[in-house]
């Protein structure tokens, strides 16, 4: 559904680099039936049009001892909104920052290293944004299902 904008082969293309994007255009050309040269071609031109964003390593903070993560509803004025997520780029604890429905809402993600991580990003950077109405926040127990990129 998400893909019908590409023909067939970059389709199989995009779907085995989702599956494992360390997988070699030689691998991806025998799985699919073209040369490596090819696939090397097609995955440029996917990466040059903006398709292909960037290929990463994902680590699961849960997994490292004392990681935790957050999620922030944060809901400014108006006029404070894109100060306030600009404020929050800067933070390195700050992974993730979406503008959503509602009114002049910031969903937020954050991992820290340890609880003193977190309260310091909460009590020196999240209570002291401008303009902020109402700030929620939800601390990650498990991941119980996480689907990167698009679902196919």
């Amino acid at each position: 559904m998400f893909l019908d904008g590409l023909d067939e082969l970059d389709q199989k293309i995009v779907r085995l680099l989702i599956q494992n994007a360390r997988m070699s255009y030689s691998e991806i050309g025998q799985k699919i039936g073209i040369s490596r040269v090819a696939v090397k071609m097609r995955v440029q031109a996917l990466e040059q049009k903006g398709i292909i964003e960037e290929y990463t390593t994902i680590i699961n903070p849960q997994k490292i001892s004392g990681g935790i993560s957050c999620y922030f509803e944060i809901e400014t004025r108006p006029d404070t909104l894109m100060e306030v997520a600009k404020l929050l780029q800067d933070s390195d604890t700050i992974t993730q920052i979406y503008r959503v429905t509602g009114r002049n809402r910031l969903h937020v993600h954050a991992v820290a290293s340890s609880n003193e991580e977190m309260e310091a990003l909460m009590y020196g950077t999240i209570d002291k944004l401008p303009g902020v109405l109402d700030c929620t926040h939800q601390v990650i127990l498990s991941r119980i299902k996480d689907i990167k990129g698009l679902r196919l």
